[in-house]
């Protein structure tokens, strides 16, 4: 099989950078029959030898397994696996949500300096970064930095040209691929550590997080993890339900404004999937559990 995808995808991973396919929606593709009945407590999502399975865990740079992910989803999404996996960080400026005026802010502070970038299928534009390394964690956010400006590292992914756009059926393309990918500013690394620290502010006697009433949330980062964690360790036959109480705490969440529900969403749906759930049944636990907190998604 010979198509523009797969040029692509191993055109990337020749610089080391895992790829993986998304559904045309851009939604991770749902886990195989054999992973949805295994026990998660014996099944590790990132061993998985499973060719879409688990996400961004599926992520290969094998030109061989490159080619089965074509020829199993020919019609889905390429999708590069941000963080240290791959050594990128990408800002995702979001027209839609003032991602544009973010950005001319960013740039006069000096946090997103020239560099290789994409536009997207909505208009949009993906900044290609280095990650700082192994040592340095970049969160995953949406909006926290700026309005319309989300960060993608550590677990996260960017959808990669030349795919096209869910809504517009717009491609995504380089703007400049010969054009070197920037070291990330070390304002940017400031920022995204003051913001990973403002997620993340231990309670006074150290003990799990918990909500406020007045709507602030005291350590939500580990909040959100203690959340996805115990989706990850329900037992079995249980994993539904959990992940339905889950996402009521999610959505409460959301509804403080700790975390926005497209990423709520996101986490629970990626962890749902590593867990053995179908996507449909995934995102109706996950959609019922924000609509019985009264949060729409």
């Amino acid at each position: 099989m010979h198509s523009p995808l797969k040029a692509a995808a191993l055109r990337y991973a020749a610089k080391g950078w895992p790829v993986f396919m998304l559904g045309r929606n851009k939604r991770p593709l749902a886990n195989c029959p054999e992973c949805r009945d295994i026990d998660p407590k014996h099944h590790d999502p990132q061993g998985c030898r499973c060719l879409t399975c688990h996400g961004f865990y599926a992520a290969t740079r094998d030109p061989k397994v490159i080619g089965q992910l074509l020829i199993s989803e020919p019609h889905g999404m390429l999708a590069i696996r941000t963080g240290t996996a791959s050594g990128l960080v990408v800002v995702d400026v979001d027209p839609g949500h003032g991602g544009m005026a973010s950005l001319k802010t960013l740039v006069a502070q000096g946090l997103t300096p020239p560099t290789r970038y994409v536009v997207t299928g909505s208009g949009g534009l993906h900044l290609y970064y280095k990650h700082p390394g192994p040592h340095t964690k970049i969160l995953n956010s949406s909006g926290k930095l700026a309005p319309g400006i989300d960060i993608r590292g550590d677990g996260g992914l960017a959808a990669a040209p030349p795919s096209l756009h869910p809504r517009t059926r717009k491609p995504y393309a380089w703007a400049d691929e010969s054009t070197p990918i920037s070291e990330m500013a070390p304002a940017l690394v400031a920022a995204c550590n003051q913001l990973e620290a403002r997620l993340a502010v231990p309670a006074a006697n150290g003990s799990t997080p918990v909500m406020r009433s007045a709507g602030a949330i005291s350590h939500p980062a580990r909040l959100l993890q203690t959340l996805l964690d115990k989706v990850h360790n329900a037992p079995p036959g249980r994993t539904r339900v959990t992940l339905y109480g889950c996402a009521r705490g999610v959505a409460r969440m959301a509804a403080s404004g700790a975390i926005s529900a497209a990423d709520g969403q996101a986490a629970l749906l990626a962890v749902g999937l590593a867990e053995g759930q179908t996507e449909h049944s995934a995102l109706a636990a996950i959609s019922g559990g924000f609509r019985d907190e009264g949060v729409t998604l």
